[in-house]
């Protein structure tokens, strides 16, 4: 099962990051897990949100430039073990994790990963059994 992402391309100016944030909050857009990647001119912010196309639309309207891509949440037990399992079962398909963020909740991590190759990743997760967190779901957590 696949959720939606927000990626968001940011100029690394001091303020940015608040000015694009504001633009969600000013719409009541709940952020459920984020992480920021930069450079020293420009970053990119992923974001999980509450309202992922209504959010896309809200950036772009405001000259954000921003893309929505499709990753996996997956539900793993909060320990190095556990992970290492999880991301396992995706190497030894030869599939690579392109990137990877988490957040932690009552015991339960919730990873946030895409891959070389999304068909692929899908059956790995259906083959595995691995335990994919919907959209809706997230939003209960």
């Amino acid at each position: 099962m696949l959720i939606n992402q927000i990626s968001i391309f940011i100029e690394n100016k001091y303020g940015k990051l608040c000015e694009i944030l504001a633009l969600l909050a000013d719409e009541n857009i709940h952020i459920i897990a984020a992480t920021v990647a930069d450079t020293s001119e420009y970053g990119i912010l992923r974001l999980i949100v509450s309202e992922p196309e209504r959010a896309y639309k809200i950036l772009q309207t405001n000259n954000v430039t921003v893309n929505l891509t499709d990753v996996l949440a997956i539900s793993t037990d909060s320990t190095a073990d556990s992970f290492v399992r999880t991301l396992g079962c995706f190497t030894q398909s030869g599939l690579s994790i392109e990137y990877m963020y988490c957040f932690s909740l009552n015991g339960k991590s919730i990873l946030i990963l895409r891959t070389n190759n999304r068909p692929a990743a899908l059956e790995v997760v259906r083959r595995q059994n691995l335990e994919c967190i919907a959209e809706t779901d997230l939003l209960k957590l």
